[in-house]
């Protein structure tokens, strides 16, 4: 009782580098930051990335590491603003998502992806008098339309162009 059981929801815009793309997610272990490392580098070796997590409980600090001082920085930056409990960010260059995402979903400590994008991203955070939350993401911009013929011509050959249909 006296509990404040208020709540105040916030966006927090997360701009993606010319380049990049970002993955952001929840998961529930300070081991998470060593694990997902192993989960970038082990599906594209060469990739460039910044990653930082959340830590939830104990001295709630954000943790992080990668192999591109600018993506850990904007990983810890996006960390700090967004401020909630088992999130994270990763930002990565010379990789899509498509070729890291089912690493860092098997990646055990792992609950929820919330996006993996290139697109501008806005998290909209929850603060209870506990804590933040992430309740979801807003990734890109409202759809314009459905797709014409000509518009499925040019996604098919946009797949062919980068080698991911034959």
């Amino acid at each position: 009782m006296g509990r404040d059981m208020s709540i105040k929801l916030e966006i927090v815009k997360v701009e993606v580098p010319e380049g990049c793309n970002v993955i952001m997610g929840q998961s529930h272990f300070i081991k998470t930051v060593e694990d997902l490392y192993e989960a970038m580098v082990n599906a594209v070796p060469e990739v460039k990335f910044g990653l930082a997590f959340c830590e939830a409980s104990g001295p709630r600090l954000v943790r992080y590491d990668g192999n591109d001082e600018e993506l850990i920085k904007r990983a810890v930056d996006t960390a700090l603003k967004v401020a909630a409990g088992h999130f994270f960010v990763i930002f990565l260059r010379g990789a899509y998502p498509i070729n890291v995402l089912d690493r860092i979903k098997a990646t055990p400590e792992v609950l929820t992806i919330f996006c993996a994008t290139a697109n501008p991203v806005q998290v909209i955070v929850a603060e209870t008098d506990q804590g933040r939350a992430v309740l979801g993401v807003v990734d890109g911009f409202k759809s314009a339309g459905v797709e014409s013929e000509k518009d499925i011509e040019e996604r098919k050959s946009f797949l062919r162009k980068i080698g991911y249909k034959r």
